[in-house]
């Protein structure tokens, strides 16, 4: 079914390419783009820190945010951090940002 194209709630085509949450990346491409190889991308999502959507056919898709991540990780990972070592920090890291983005968001007004 195609949307309405007169309902301005309607999502567009096009917004699927401004949305950084949409898995647009195949894991092929994404290994690619990242410089790494498959297995890597396969023990992120193990490790339980990218968790990649499913395609009808069962094979992962990966968002740009994911893929930002994922990148993050490699970097660590190039430095010398084991894999583990890698994702634990970049969840804490996300966690720490998550807690100072609604202690901003709470503070009084002066």
């Amino acid at each position: 079914m195609i949307p309405d194209q007169t309902d301005p709630a309607a999502p567009r085509p096009a917004d699927k390419f401004d949305d950084e949450h949409f898995p647009g990346y195949t894991m092929g491409r994404a290994a690619e783009m990242l410089g790494t190889t498959q297995n890597f991308l396969r023990s992120l999502d193990e490790a339980g820190l990218i968790t990649p959507q499913r395609s009808a056919g069962g094979h992962r898709r990966y968002s740009r945010h994911q893929l930002r991540i994922a990148a993050r990780v490699r970097q660590l990972v190039d430095e010398g951090t084991a894999i583990d070592a890698a994702c634990r920090i970049i969840s804490l890291e996300d966690q720490l940002h998550e807690a100072q983005r609604r202690n901003a968001g709470s503070r009084p007004a002066d």
